[in-house]
């Protein structure tokens, strides 16, 4: 899908400030401990490479309506669950004491086999959890909530390449067959749209050369950022004209 131009340029800077905040945070870490962690670990543990996201959200927020003061980044995120006591969520819309939207934002880049399945056991558990929390009203007198899913892979052969299933015992569903890891997060973000564990996702894939000029794909037209940011504003804008 083709964004609208405002838009690709803010995503696009978006995705540099990943990639350079990355190479600044292994940089750091590498020069205070003489050594660098194991692979990238350095620049994973840093964390912070997904504001440039979470910023760029925010202000999409804000200048359709909302206040900044209803939108939550880095302070505040904190929400309950059922079978936790609270969760921290990257960014929460809360509008005169009720919950509007929580995302999360998250980003792969190498361990793709054992990373894939930590996000993947994650993004469904999260859900599950506050759309429990919200069947026993924790977030009373809120409406139901829009939950969104932004993910960034790195694109490299790695993730690109088919990965076999094991099936020792039963066959997996033929959608996952050679599927690669690029291929099977779409096809997680696809289905936790469908069964409505989240209201919109996003998956974008960068590259570790062009991605510090900003450049990305989206791989499902379905799970573009254009797509995922129209349904949070179309949110918003209705609390918004509801004040």
């Amino acid at each position: 899908m083709t964004l609208q131009p405002e838009i690709e340029i803010r995503l696009r800077a978006a995705v540099k400030h990943f990639w350079t905040t990355r190479d600044a945070q292994a940089q750091k870490q590498g020069a205070s401990l003489g050594a660098k962690d194991a692979g990238s670990r350095s620049a994973v543990t840093g964390g912070a490479q997904m504001n440039g996201f979470i910023r760029l959200v925010r202000d999409f927020l804000c200048e359709n309506g909302l206040p900044k003061t209803d939108v939550f980044c880095e302070k505040c995120v904190e929400l309950p669950g059922w079978y936790r006591p609270e969760k921290k969520w990257d960014l929460l819309v809360i509008s005169d004491g009720r919950l509007l939207a929580g995302i999360e934002f998250k980003s792969q880049v190498g361990s793709f086999g054992n990373n894939y399945n930590n996000r993947t056991e994650e993004a469904i558990g999260s859900a599950t959890d506050i759309w429990s929390a919200y069947r026993e009203g924790a977030f009373k007198p809120s409406a139901r909530p829009w939950l969104g899913y932004l993910m960034l892979l790195e694109e490299a052969p790695r993730s690109l390449s088919p990965v076999q299933a094991r099936e020792p015992h039963f066959k997996v569903f033929p959608e996952f067959k050679d599927a690669s890891y690029a291929r099977r997060y779409e096809i997680l973000l696809t289905k936790l749209v469908r069964e409505r564990l989240y209201d919109a996702a996003c998956f974008l894939m960068s590259n570790a050369i062009d991605g510090h000029k900003g450049a990305y794909r989206e791989p499902s037209a379905e799970l573009g950022f254009q797509n995922f940011v129209a349904s949070l504003v179309a949110k918003a804008i209705a609390v918004a004209k509801s004040k």
